[in-house]
């Protein structure tokens, strides 16, 4: 099975900073994955410029399952959080919010959320973005690790953080990190000339990690991670 974790920036073509929706099934289906983890999507909202954006990926990308869950409304424009697309069945899937801090003291806070799916034959797949700022980060460890299947799981997403951060420790615990099998380049972000990797795919113990990669795309402003595992 091919894992993709992609954060589109709401479908905006990184080169051109113009929504192009055939930009990113290109860039996906380049990469040929059964399960795509997507950040930063726009679902439908009273502007014309909100639309179900997983909705057209999936059509798109001929990747008929799909699921798209909201963490905000933007303004009364419409509605903006992550999506999951499948070749298999999703038998079940289900919104988890990521609670805020009580007290907010940083860059900007925004409320983040959790794609938590069961698709068929037994495979648990978490999605999510992490916020900007430490307090949300401890947040949102602390919601994915209460959520974590014991076996056959997948964790991947946007976590804003680079891998030597103490916040991922409870997770590394856990779950593999499949960029322990790239051999080479692991950064992600920005896609052009990337300086930081703070993409993720996370596995449970018992899910063997075939090899993964940072494939040099540019379509989003992050580059896609991939990895390939047996389950």
């Amino acid at each position: 099975m091919k894992i993709m974790s992609f954060n589109t920036q709401h479908c905006l073509n990184y080169i051109e900073q113009k929504i192009d929706f055939a930009i990113m099934a290109k860039a996906i289906k380049a990469c040929d994955p059964d399960i795509v983890g997507l950040q930063e999507m726009r679902g439908e909202g009273p502007s014309p410029e909100y639309t179900d954006q997983v909705r057209i990926l999936s059509e798109l990308t001929g990747m008929q399952y799909y699921y798209f869950a909201h963490a905000i409304d933007i303004g009364g424009e419409g509605l903006y959080g992550n999506g999951l697309l499948s070749k298999r069945p999703i038998v079940r899937a289900e919104k988890i919010m990521i609670p805020d801090p009580v007290v907010k003291v940083g860059r900007r806070y925004e409320t983040r959320c959790i794609i938590k799916a069961e698709l068929e034959g037994g495979v648990t797949v978490l999605t999510t973005h992490f916020g900007l700022n430490h307090d949300e980060q401890v947040n949102a460890v602390a919601t994915v690790v209460k959520n974590l299947a014991d076996q056959r799981c997948i964790l991947m997403g946007d976590f804003n953080v680079t891998p030597d951060d103490a916040v991922l420790s409870e997770i590394r615990a856990k779950m593999k990190d499949t960029a322990d099998a790239i051999d080479g380049e692991q950064l992600t972000f920005p896609s052009d000339v990337p300086q930081r990797k703070i993409d993720y795919i996370f596995v449970s113990p018992d899910v063997k990690v075939c090899d993964a990669e940072i494939p040099a795309i540019v379509a989003s402003d992050h580059r896609p991670h991939l990895a390939s595992v047996e389950l």
